[in-house]
């Protein structure tokens, strides 16, 4: 997806915001600091190897996170073909790419009972898709999110938000913004549609629909941002709805008192789920583990959620349960807490969220081909 990154912004908001969880670090991970400092190569969406997120387990471990970062699942891919073999020990991975992760032999199988399989929100995340492969695990769920119709409240009400049909309100005209990723923003394009549950996968007819529906939004569209660019859009008001993201934008700008929010609409929404592997001829497979079981211990999902570069839900009970107790402001405005209408694992189990995937009867370069034809028509 040629020059995305998520770098732009979140450099500069991690100086204007302070670190937020306190000092959390579970006693299980015992201290390496008579080592030498062990560097761990990290390729993963910016915010993940921050200080904010790595800090205490990089000080009680003697280890240092060495990040590249990316934006999207294509670049991901992209650029650990043009990396030598091991380059990399820890992979962030957005989870409907894990499996080609795997088939390219990129990532090494995990033991599934290193991990908190039964401390899971949800059963789904227990074998969530593609993180298995004939019964072994590749990769384990890490965090989530929900993509919605995300706007500016001066421009939009709720009601209007609770549509995709919204960001064809004559009133934005050149005020529509995309995340410049083709997955999440043709994905809504879909639902809108009508697909439901088969959004990602397409008979020609529906994709050509797709295609229809996506360029008729183009005189609505003022632009194709990176992470920086639509948080900046948003938050100056230079855009005031935004197509393919959610919370994890929105939710940034909201925590700094911006007029913005993010809806599931009643076409329903998309999640994304990061999820961590291990390289596949990396010499440091133990210490990773270490760092992935930090991640899903209560203190290290209860960091995950209020991440600086963006937030995102816990997936363990036992991770929630500690940010309902050290953060409940964050829980309550994103839904994390029992009984709340908008619980991100009420929305799934009723149905109103769908998976995010890759193209099923398209490639990725067909969805990608098209999106470049979008932006330049």
């Amino acid at each position: 997806m040629g020059n995305n990154t998520k770098t732009t912004g979140a450099l500069t908001r991690r100086h204007l915001m302070q670190v937020g969880g306190g000092a959390l670090l579970s006693a299980p991970f015992v201290s390496r600091a008579w080592a030498q400092t062990t560097d761990i190569n990290v390729l993963a969406w910016y915010g993940h190897a921050e200080p904010d997120m790595v800090a205490e387990f990089e000080a009680a471990n003697n280890v240092r996170f060495v990040p590249k970062y990316y934006a999207g699942g294509d670049n991901m891919l992209a650029l650990i073909a043009q990396s030598p073999p091991g380059t990399y020990d820890l992979i962030l991975s957005d989870g409907e790419f894990v499996q080609q992760l795997n088939a390219a032999g990129y990532i090494q199988e995990m033991e599934a009972a290193d991990y908190p399989f039964d401390d899971m929100l949800h059963e789904d995340f227990t074998k969530f898709p593609g993180h298995w492969a004939d019964g072994k695990l590749y990769s384990m769920i890490l965090r989530g999110g929900h993509l919605g119709v995300s706007y500016n409240r001066n421009a939009m009400s709720e009601e209007e938000a609770s549509s995709y049909d919204g960001f064809w309100k004559p009133e934005l005209a050149g005020k529509v913004g995309h995340f410049d990723w083709h997955l999440p923003s043709l994905g809504m394009m879909s639902l809108k549609n009508g697909n439901g549950a088969s959004l990602f996968d397409l008979t020609d007819d529906q994709w050509q629909a797709v295609q229809d529906t996506t360029m008729s939004l183009r005189p609505q569209v003022g632009g194709y941002f990176d992470y920086g660019g639509t948080f900046n859009g948003l938050k100056n008001g230079e855009m005031q709805a935004m197509c393919g993201i959610g919370d994890w934008i929105t939710g940034v700008l909201e925590r700094d008192g911006a007029p913005v929010a993010s809806v599931i609409p009643k076409e329903g929404g998309i999640q994304w789920t990061e999820s961590y592997s291990i390289g596949v001829e990396t010499e440091k497979a133990d210490i990773c583990k270490q760092f992935i079981q930090y991640m899903l211990s209560p203190e290290g999902q209860v960091k995950s959620a209020q991440m600086l570069a963006y937030p995102g839900f816990c997936v363990t009970k036992a991770g929630r349960a500690m940010l309902n107790e050290v953060d409940m402001a964050e829980a309550e405005r994103t839904g994390q807490v029992d009984g709340m209408a908008d619980d991100p694992i009420t929305l799934i189990r009723e149905g109103r969220i769908h998976y995010r995937d890759v193209p099923k009867q398209q490639t990725l370069e067909d969805w990608n081909d098209f999106w470049s034809e979008y932006k330049n028509a």
